[in-house]
């Protein structure tokens, strides 16, 4: 063979050799276009902070000594709740005559102040349960707040039904209230909507505790471990339940959480919508219509987020939490409050509608009583708080502004309350005859039993942000990249 030959295999042989490894190199790079700046959103956790950051930062609240604003602002939260439960002890011992109710409108200011507090429980179970369901990342900064004020306005609201009966120590026999056999025959009327509301109070409530409960044990074994006292270690043991952070020990949390999730939702729709019963279904015009029990679900909804960022807005710029509560959360908690205050609008003009097309005169002269009657001022000062104030969340500026967001979050409180009064007092004020008529207003005790009620409140909060994790840490980790398998800090390599 010619050396030309020989030349011209080792140059086909070099070549296959190089073509072969070739095949084996990694592929070329692929460069992807960003994204449009529109489409990128804001993270939930800022400035890539670690996860040992977040436990410091959750933790530390309840870890530290609260700072000098805490003692003054729980000494006078205090003093509004036993100056709320002095006066309720006035009521028993002296008559429900102490409040300004009589005839015609013997429902007032305790049954407003009822529906009042039950509606601020309900964004508590819509942000831990529905969005739960719907896998809402956003709400894993702002549960754990929000379930903890269900339970606390669930218990402000129990004690206005119970003293508004008068005879108070009936309350407490067995059969009174709850259906329990007894040697008196007491049974309570079934066919009564109020009965229905101690059903779905109770429910509501005990429920509530349970799914907040639950999502804190995770927490509860973090503050056991890290505590260096004894007595606060064994506490947090204890009510850790032996959380022992295994695969088996998350996998029945989350089968738990999951359960709990799904029997909360439907009270969301049916708790409101029974205390709407009370009225709905009776006779008086102004109040039986087929409209309340959804108007009442938006509306309570409203409320309990307007009350989430009245809480949230400070609690965050006071515990330098502005890296977990983003502008992002209360940008989302801003929309729900615009979506459920224009249900409320329509409800509010649905209303007058049906008074006007149903043809019936009482029902038409109720809605008219309302706005052009002698409580004007109160129905005015509704539509000014419940439907002109939330549109102001259609300007990116004003939902981004967190000192004007945590003002217009008051101002949909003060609303709310408003339209409690206004669909009560002024449906009741005005009975069929002239004769009838009369004008409520409301004594000392009734306005200091309210304010008192913000006292019980706000002592209850105070006192869960100095030992319990306000913010739900082991949820705020898995929304973190860290915790994503599929992103480069969670442990994704560069190439597959």
């Amino acid at each position: 063979m010619s050396s030309a030959a020989i030349s011209a295999g080792g140059n086909a042989h070099s070549k296959g050799k190089k073509a072969h490894a070739d095949s084996h190199a990694a592929p070329p790079k692929i460069a992807a276009a960003e994204p449009p700046k529109e489409l990128v959103r804001e993270p939930l956790v800022l400035n890539g902070r670690s996860l040992a950051w977040i436990t410091d930062a959750i933790a530390g609240i309840c870890e530290k000594p609260m700072p000098k604003w805490w003692w003054p602002a729980f000494i006078i939260s205090f003093g509004g709740m036993g100056m709320m439960f002095s006066l309720v002890a006035y009521l028993i011992s002296t008559g429900v005559g102490v409040w300004g109710l009589n005839q015609p409108a013997d429902w007032a200011w305790d049954i407003t102040n009822f529906v009042f507090w039950i509606g601020i429980g309900h964004a508590g179970t819509l942000i831990s349960a529905v969005l739960f369901l719907l896998r809402q990342k956003w709400r894993t900064s702002i549960n754990r707040a929000a379930e903890a004020m269900t339970l606390f306005a669930v218990a402000c609201a129990g004690i206005f039904p119970v003293v508004h009966t008068g005879r108070v120590w009936f309350a407490l026999m067995p059969g009174y209230l709850i259906p329990f056999p007894n040697a008196n025959y007491i049974w309570p009327q079934f066919r009564s909507p109020l009965l229905w509301d101690v059903f779905a109070v109770s429910t509501y409530g005990t429920v509530s505790l349970l799914f907040w409960y639950v999502g804190l044990i995770p927490d509860l074994a973090t503050l056991r471990d890290r505590a260096t006292n004894k007595i606060r270690g064994a506490l947090y043991g204890l009510f850790s339940l032996g959380w022992s952070n295994s695969n088996r020990a998350w996998c029945n949390y989350e089968k738990a959480y999951l359960i709990l999730a799904g029997l909360s939702t439907p009270l969301v729709l049916s708790v409101h919508s029974i205390v709407s019963f009370d009225f709905a279904v009776s006779q008086v015009p102004g109040w039986h219509t087929t409209i309340f029990p959804p108007y009442f679900v938006a509306g309570a909804i409203f409320s309990g987020f307007g009350m989430v960022l009245t809480l949230l807005i400070p609690m965050r710029s006071l515990f330098h939490l502005e890296d977990i509560i983003t502008t992002r959360h209360v940008e989302l908690m801003c929309k729900v409050i615009l979506a459920t205050g224009s249900m409320v609008g329509y409800a509010y003009g649905m209303e007058f509608f049906i008074a006007w097309y149903g043809g019936s005169p009482y029902e038409l002269y109720a809605f008219k009583n309302r706005a052009f009657g002698p409580y004007w001022w109160a129905y005015w000062s509704m539509i000014t708080c419940n439907v002109i104030s939330p549109h102001l969340f259609w300007f990116k500026w004003c939902r981004k502004t967190m000192w004007f967001v945590w003002l217009v979050s008051i101002v949909v409180n003060i609303g709310m309350w408003f339209e409690r009064f206004v669909i009560i007092v002024t449906s009741l004020h005005r009975d069929y005859l002239p004769s009838s008529w009369g004008y409520f207003t409301p004594t000392w005790v009734d306005v200091f039993t309210f304010v008192g009620s913000f006292g019980l409140f706000m002592t209850l909060f105070l006192l869960f942000i100095r030992f319990l994790p306000a913010i739900a840490i082991s949820e705020v980790k898995a929304v973190t990249p860290q915790a994503d398998p599929h992103h480069p800090l969670g442990g994704a390599k560069e190439h597959h």
